[in-house]
């Protein structure tokens, strides 16, 4: 707990205190502060506070912050990381499903960004602890982050570029008769805005896709993003009327899944990862082996 005390400014006056609280203090959420208005953590004049009273300029207002989740993520966290590859700029890592890569809502701990800082102090020093692209929580593979600003700026302008080469491994449900791409903007949901969706409106994105093997129902496909959108390859997929098979997200409503007990995931692993190297500009290709889970369930399709 934090104490903050500010004088309220003449040209304030005759506002309402919650309205003048988020002038004053910008740096929290209106929400977080009519939080603490009601919990009676905001004094004005040494008196607790109410949200709806009229300030006429001067008063002195004291808020006894409150840490939330938000507040606690950027912590070190002993998790171990499969490391692919490491040198004073980059580092691969070969992320397990079920670890997400930032803390967020209902994820404020145990993530990628906690791990990595624990396993070196340099990554506090540089936004996002030199996170430059994601993987969903629940997708496998090879990921890069920057250990240097200078690599995170460079890193990024390659992923802007389209230069970063990213493929995928996929189960779909259906049988894909030939490789092919997917051009369909890609924003978020207008009937559920915890997913996204092919909209008129999204952020253009491009999904290409290889036949790799045909089973009885589902195909194994290849795909290569060349734009990074928020579950492209999901979205992409289902527009085709092939979902991932272990997505409960947008598989549909009436699909049963092709897949062992033990594959509780969409089946999309990151597999390849291409890039140029920050410093040396040498190109760089690295691979990830599927994990157990993915091998049972291709065993299985068999």
């Amino acid at each position: 707990m934090a104490s903050v005390t500010r004088r309220v400014p003449g040209t304030l006056a005759g506002l309402r205190l919650d309205q003048a609280l988020a002038r004053m203090f910008p740096e929290y959420s209106r929400s977080r502060l009519q939080k603490w208005l009601r919990a009676g953590h905001i004094h004005l004049d040494s008196h607790a506070a109410k949200p709806k009273q009229q300030i006429w300029g001067g008063e002195s207002v004291e808020i006894l912050s409150q840490s939330g989740p938000a507040d606690m993520a950027f912590h070190a966290e002993r998790i171990p990381l499969d490391i692919v590859y490491e040198d004073d700029d980059v580092l691969v890592i070969n992320k397990p499903a079920g670890l997400v890569v930032h803390p967020g809502s209902g994820n404020w701990q145990g993530t990628l960004l906690n791990a990595l800082l624990h396993h070196s102090p340099q990554f506090a020093t540089i936004p996002r602890a030199g996170i430059v692209h994601r993987l969903d929580k629940d997708t496998s593979g090879l990921l890069v982050v920057a250990k240097t600003l200078r690599a995170q700026t460079d890193l990024v302008r390659q992923l802007q570029a389209r230069t970063v080469r990213r493929d995928y491994l996929a189960v779909v449900h259906g049988v894909v008769k030939s490789d092919g791409e997917v051009t369909a903007p890609v924003g978020r949901d207008p009937r559920s805005r915890t997913r996204m969706a092919v909209v008129p409106g999204g952020r253009p994105a491009l999904t290409r896709y290889k036949v790799k093997r045909r089973f009885a129902d589902s195909t194994l496909l290849e795909c290569s993003l060349a734009t990074g959108r928020t579950h492209q390859i999901r979205v992409h997929m289902q527009s085709l009327g092939h979902p991932l098979a272990g997505d409960p997200v947008y598989r549909g409503k009436h699909r049963s899944d092709p897949q062992p007990a033990q594959l509780r995931r969409q089946a999309l692993h990151a597999v390849r990862l291409e890039f140029s190297h920050p410093v040396s500009g040498v190109r760089r290709r690295f691979t990830a082996p599927l994990p157990e889970d993915f091998r049972a369930l291709l065993d299985s399709l068999e």
